[in-house]
């Protein structure tokens, strides 16, 4: 498997072991053929976004054990699907997002400002 890189172009960082997250459930938000969905940013859930997701019909907050899914809450960081991420950027309740933990892929399609503007911590 070839290294997955950051939106820096750096090593990609694993986005949460707990609750574990990615495509691959490694904790890593990895660009991968299979992943139709894109789970390549690392964003950390408010309590906005996982309700803006649920009226979307993404219960994130709901455990899903057939799916080796815990449920999330507020705080957590996840794997998210690029497109729902951006959907809710433009709806205003984008969650932030861990910059060192976001695949580059996503460059394809988010400008690095955007990104930048949603950079946790900040």
């Amino acid at each position: 498997m070839t290294t997955d890189r950051n939106v820096y172009g750096t090593e990609l960082e694993p986005c949460s072991t707990d609750p574990e997250t990615g495509y691959l459930r490694d904790g890593c938000c990895r660009d991968l053929e299979d992943d139709r969905g894109r789970h390549e940013v690392c964003a950390v859930m408010t309590d906005e976004f996982l309700e803006f997701s649920r009226r979307r019909g993404n219960d994130l907050v709901t455990p899903r054990p057939e799916f080796s899914f815990p449920g999330l809450e507020a705080g957590d960081r996840w794997c998210l699907c690029l497109a729902r991420w951006l959907e809710a950027v433009e709806a205003g309740c984008g969650p932030s997002v861990v910059l060192e933990a976001t695949n580059e892929a996503v460059l394809g399609e988010v400008d690095p400002d955007t990104l930048r503007e949603h950079e946790y911590g900040r």
